[in-house]
């Protein structure tokens, strides 16, 4: 489906970019901050709990958690739209909400892959959730670094907020984990 001339890439915001366009980037990046982590805990929970692993019922319970949370979002972003303005949202901005559920899924594409590859035998269930987390984190890295490159900090004062941001990336990894230990 073609891109609407409009529409940019969230990690290409052209500098002349309106408010407009970076709040709707920033948005589609926060949802996929929360379906990044909603991901990594139901993997982390299913990698600790399970001495075997069937990767189709992973990847089942992968989409419904996810999917649950971009709905949960969703719907707040309604309720939210609907508090501040007193009204319902308009045609478009009901479609940027959409977009913003949506396109945060992609953020399954590794899992899904890799959960499919050891449904067929070419790796095992273990492994495909060790890379599946492994591109999940590393998918979090890379949306802190790209919310601190486009700020106006310093070099100093960049390099402070990206490892304030990894470390409370760890910080809720390591809350997970022990969640569901």
């Amino acid at each position: 489906m073609a891109r609407r001339r409009d529409e940019h890439d969230d990690t290409q915001l052209p500098d002349d970019a309106t408010d407009d366009q970076r709040r709707e980037a920033g948005d589609r990046l926060r949802e996929r901050i929360y379906a990044t982590f909603t991901a990594l805990a139901v993997l982390m929970a299913l990698n600790s709990h399970s001495e075997s692993l069937e990767p189709l019922n992973v990847l089942y319970t992968l989409l419904i958690s996810v999917g649950g949370v971009l709905l949960a979002g969703l719907t707040s972003d309604l309720v939210a739209h609907m508090i501040v303005h007193n009204k319902l949202p308009t045609v478009a901005e009901f479609r940027h909400m959409l977009a913003v559920a949506s396109r945060a899924l992609g953020v399954l594409a590794v899992p899904a892959i890799m959960l499919l590859l050891a449904f067929f035998d070419v790796v095992t269930a273990r492994t495909a959730v060790t890379v599946s987390l492994v591109s999940l984190i590393v998918s979090l890295a890379v949306i802190a670094q790209i919310a601190v490159k486009r700020t106006n900090l310093s070099t100093v004062k960049r390099l402070i907020v990206l490892v304030v941001i990894v470390a409370l990336g760890v910080a809720v990894v390591a809350l997970e984990s022990l969640a569901h230990h």
